[in-house]
Order: structure tokens, then C-alpha cells, then sequence
């Protein structure tokens, strides 16, 4: 099928556009644009210095590619890139990378739902789900398969590990470790996302080692390092020992469960 470009679009002459894209009505496909084959831009939309995978919706007004909203940006060539496969709703803002790293890029397979927002220089896995008014600030890392739930919003430069959850209305300033569901302002750990976990084919054995680890690290009365000294001389599982690959790369800190959070360890204990 040919390229679809509705008569009242406006798209950059260097724009390069692949099979079978649709562009709809009062559209502007700016500068410096790349879109893949399948993806369809519905009204209203502003794009301009991206790569676009393959099989993109947009489904209106999104404005992608934009400035980051950093003072010391002026203007330098930088880029937004995204993978295949993702939804982006109404009122999404994408901005493209600083002249700090020069990119934001997003993987494939995400959903950003109406009026979430990805500031510059933020870095989103595969699989990813941002609620309605989520905001991940700029120099963000959001790990595969993480949820940010409605009206979320994470500080820059924290990290969201792989399969967590940010409750709605979380506010984060802190790195949150894999497989945890994290809420509260400041958000930290209330639960291990045991639900999610199975959903995604996590073996019992696998969660058994994953609840191991959360409970040293944060129950054992043990200094952070030496429970991941006490840990890595264990023959832990790949996916559990992720949680101490995240912890030991964290530059913000992780959060962890408050103190008062003797129902969450029962909980973890079940």
C-alpha cells in the first residue's frame, strides 16, 4: 500500500516516509524525520527531529521530537528515537535529548497514555506503560516491562527497574528497584509485584530466590553492602541477582521499605 498524506499535512520535503504510513489531518512532519513502515499519525500532531519504528499509532495530538525544556539547550542537533509497535495517546509530549547525551529514546511494544509526558535524555526499555499524566523527568531510565501509574512523577536522573510499579501519584526520587511495587510521596516499596511476576512466566523457584533477596536486603537488620556481599556469595538466579546488578549501579540510592513496614515483610513471608 502506498503512503496515505492527508492534503492538509504539512511534511518536510526530506522527510522520509516508508511504505503504507498514514499521515493525517493537520499534521507537520518536520525536520530531520524518520517514519517506518505501518505507523499512522492521526490528527493534530507535531513531529520533528525522530526516528519512528515500524507500526506506530499515534492517535492525535502528540507532539514528539519537541526541545528539550532544559535552559542550557541551544538549539544543538539532538534526537528522539522510538522502536516498533508502541500506542501514543492523546496529548503525549516527547521531547528529544540534550546536548547532554544528544538522545531520548524509547523501545518497542509501550503505551503512553493521554497527557504523559518523557522528558529529554530519558531512556525507556520495551513493554513499557506510562498512565495518564505521568511524568518522567529528564536523564530518566525506565527498565522493560516497568507500569508508571496516573499522575506518577519521577525525578531526574532516578531509575525505574525492570517489571516495577509506581503507584498512582507516586512521587519518586529515588531509584526503584526491580519487581517492586513502589507508591507514596516519597514513593518507596510497599509490596513485590508477586501478580505481575507470574503474568509474565516467572517460575516459582524464580520468585522464591526474587522474595530472598528483597527480604535481606531490607529486613535483615544488615548494612546495604554487606547484604550484597552476603547475597553474591549465593548461587542466586540471573533474575534475582538483577536486583543486585540495579542496586549496585545506583547513583541516587535506592528507596526502601519505611520503617514501619513489618506488614510488608509478612507479606513478602507468604
Amino acid at each position: 500500500m502506498a503512503t496515505k498524506i492527508h492534503p492538509t499535512a504539512v511534511v518536510d520535503p526530506k522527510a522520509q516516509l516508508d511504505e503504507n504510513v498514514e499521515i493525517g489531518p493537520f499534521n507537520v512532519i518536520g525536520e530531520d524525520v524518520q517514519i517506518g513502515a505501518g505507523t499512522k499519525v492521526g490528527p493534530h500532531c507535531i513531529i520533528e527531529f525522530s526516528t519512528i519504528g515500524k507500526n506506530n499509532l499515534f492517535t492525535g495530538a502528540a507532539y514528539v521530537g519537541m526541545p528539550p525544556q532544559d535552559w542550557s539547550y541551544h538549539g544543538e542537533h539532538t534526537r528522539f528515537t522510538m522502536g516498533d509497535n508502541n500506542v501514543i495517546r492523546e496529548n503525549v509530549t516527547l521531547h528529544r535529548g540534550s546536548h547532554a547525551t544528544n538522545l531520548t529514546s524509547m523501545g518497542s511494544n509501550c503505551m503512553l497514555m493521554a497527557n504523559s509526558h518523557l522528558g529529554h535524555d530519558c531512556r525507556v526499555g520495551n513493554n513499557v506503560i506510562l498512565v495518564n499524566s505521568a511524568a518522567p523527568a529528564g536523564h530518566v531510565q525506565i527498565g522493560d516491562r516497568a507500569t508508571i501509574s496516573g499522575l506518577s512523577g519521577i525525578h531526574q536522573f532516578t531509575r525505574i527497574g525492570q517489571y516495577a510499579m509506581v503507584s498512582g501519584g507516586g512521587m519518586v526520587n529515588q531509584d526503584i528497584i526491580p519487581y517492586v511495587i513502589a507508591q507514596g510521596d516519597r514513593a518507596r516499596p510497599v509490596t513485590l509485584n508477586i501478580v505481575g511476576l507470574r503474568r509474565n512466566g516467572f517460575k516459582p523457584d524464580q520468585i522464591k530466590a526474587i522474595k530472598h533477596v528483597f527480604k535481606t536486603l531490607f529486613f535483615k537488620g544488615l548494612l546495604l553492602k554487606d547484604a550484597i556481599a552476603r547475597l553474591r556469595a549465593e548461587n542466586l538466579p540471573q533474575e534475582a541477582a538483577l536486583i543486585l546488578d540495579f542496586v549496585e549501579a545506583s547513583k541516587r540510592g535506592v528507596a526502601r521499605p519505611r520503617r514501619n513496614a513489618r506488614d510488608l515483610e509478612a507479606a513478602v513471608n507468604d
